[in-house]
Formats: structure tokens, sequence, C-alpha cells
């Protein structure tokens, strides 16, 4: 756990050390088929790999990448690439977010686990049935690591989280956790899952009001609760800039009292968040046809 978090040169030897991602995976499958998933070992088990899906899309070799994700889907490999999973273009992403993955290998090995289903409903599971809270935490970093990036793996992986292995509602869940850190992973995550256009809906039917929810109604001094009201503002701006619909319904969530008392807060400590409100009530009033409902 501890070598797990040493940087890039360690990440790439361990993702390469062959049959350890697989250990740790066949580990975690055995504890939560015999409903045991609060154990040290799981913890560390999903720590270690949270961080060695730190940065996936872009240290994995541009080679790999490209067999998989370029050429089986007639995407120009000649495009500029920063990313492994390409470009970072809005063009380039928009187009990502419509096409699926190459059809998964029913027996994933190595570093090909850390992006599959399989992990993937895995990390839901713990989030749905660990009581330990760093496993949680651990479980919703990876997720949020797998949907950080704009090349087609953080899309599918978002389709694969909200979709297959219905994993709104555990996230959902960890909205309500008084642990900050959990609190603040769970939003981070749900922030990078509404950036994907085809699960916006999706997602605001189920988590929207408690985005609100969670909203404080008066400012609080400490760095992670100003980050995680910023972030819950980048989501809520995410699932209503071109929904008419999803606005009107943060507007009966009585939203609007506490992102406007949110963006009039000027302090140093609370800028990043005043700054996200105010991105937010600006996107708002482009829906025209609720500005008399603002007003009320």
């Amino acid at each position: 756990r501890n070598m797990s978090s040493a940087g890039p040169e360690g990440r790439k030897k361990m993702r390469e050390c062959e049959g350890l991602i697989d250990s740790l995976v066949y580990y975690i499958q055995g504890v939560i088929a015999d409903h045991e998933p609060n154990d040290k070992a799981t913890e560390n088990c999903v720590c270690i790999l949270h961080n060695l899906s730190y940065q996936l899309e872009t240290e994995l070799p541009e080679s790999y990448a490209q067999s998989i994700y370029m050429q089986r889907r007639g995407i120009s490999s000649n495009d500029k690439t920063p990313g492994c999973f390409g470009t970072r273009s809005r063009k380039v992403k928009e187009k990502y977010q419509d096409i699926p993955l190459p059809e998964e290998k029913s027996n994933p090995k190595g570093v090909e686990s850390l992006w599959h289903s399989t992990l993937i409903r895995i990390y839901v599971s713990l989030i749905a049935k660990s009581t330990r809270s760093y496993t949680q935490e651990a479980s919703l970093g990876a997720l949020q690591n797998l949907t950080a990036g704009s090349g087609p793996m953080p899309f599918s992986v978002a389709r694969t989280v909200v979709q297959k292995a219905n994993g709104i509602p555990s996230i959902r869940a960890m909205l309500h956790v008084s642990h900050p850190a959990v609190k603040k992973t769970a939003v981070s995550l749900l922030r990078n899952l509404s950036r994907n256009t085809s699960l916006q809906n999706d997602i605001a039917r189920e988590v929207l009001p408690d985005l609100v929810s969670v909203l404080p109604e008066s400012v609080s001094v400490s760095d992670i609760a100003c980050e995680t009201t910023a972030s819950i503002c980048y989501t809520l701006y995410n699932l209503t800039q071109s929904s008419s619909h999803n606005a009107r319904l943060l507007l009966s969530c009585d939203g609007l009292p506490k992102i406007i008392a949110i963006s009039m807060n000027d302090s140093n400590m609370f800028s990043k968040a005043s700054r996200a409100a105010s991105v937010l009530l600006y996107s708002l009033w482009s829906h025209t046809d609720l500005h008399n409902a603002y007003k009320k």
C-alpha cells in the first residue's frame, strides 16, 4: 500500500508485476463472497488498487491504448494524443461519449482488470457493504480516478457505474455519511459521472435532490467542506446546463436560496465554493423559461 503511492514509476512497476493485480482482486472477491468486507487486508487491497488506477489514462503505454481504443474504432491514431486514450479536444471527447469500448474479455489479466466491469462492480459492492470509511473512500476514489479523463475509457466506465452496476444508489448514500473525506470523494465521483451527457438525466433523477440537501445552509471554514461545496455546485452545473427540467427540479428542491447564499460569500476561505455557485447561477439564468419561477 505504501509502495503504490510512490509515484508514476512505482505505479508502472506494480502494474507490470505479474499476478499482483489479479491477486488483489481475487482476495477482495473472496471476502465479498464470504460477506466479510471489513477486514484491514481488504482495506489495504482496495487502497492499492485505488493508487494503481491513478493517472491510468495517461500512464499506460500508448501502443497498448491505441491497439484497443483507436484502431478498432477507426479513430485516426495520427491525432495528437497527450493522453493515451485520445485527444482532449471537445470534438473528440464528444465522439468518445458515444463509442463503447471493445467487448470486454471474460477473464481479464493484470492491468486490464483495473477498468474491467468486474472490478467496477466490486467497488460498488464495497461502497454499499463495507463499514470501514477508508475502504469506502478508496473504492469511491478508484472510480473517481477511472472516470477522470476525457478519452473513451472514462466515459465507458461511467456508463458501467450508472447503468450496468447500478452504482448511483450506493454513491448517493455516501453523501449523507458523517466522514468528510468519504462525502468529498463521493461528490467528486458524481461530478465526473455528470460530465457524460447521456447519463445526466439518470443521475439527476436519483441524486439531484440529495446534492441540494447536503449543500450547507451557512458557510463552513474547513477546506474539505469548501471543496465539497464547490464540487456539488459544479455537479449541479453539469446536470442543469442543458436541461430545463433538471433546473426546475433544483428549484423545486429549494436549492436556489442556498446557492445564492454561497455565491454571495466572498471570504478568501470560501472563494472556490463562491465562484462555483456563481457559475451555477449564471448557467441557471440561461433557462429563460424559468425566469418567472426564479423571480418568485
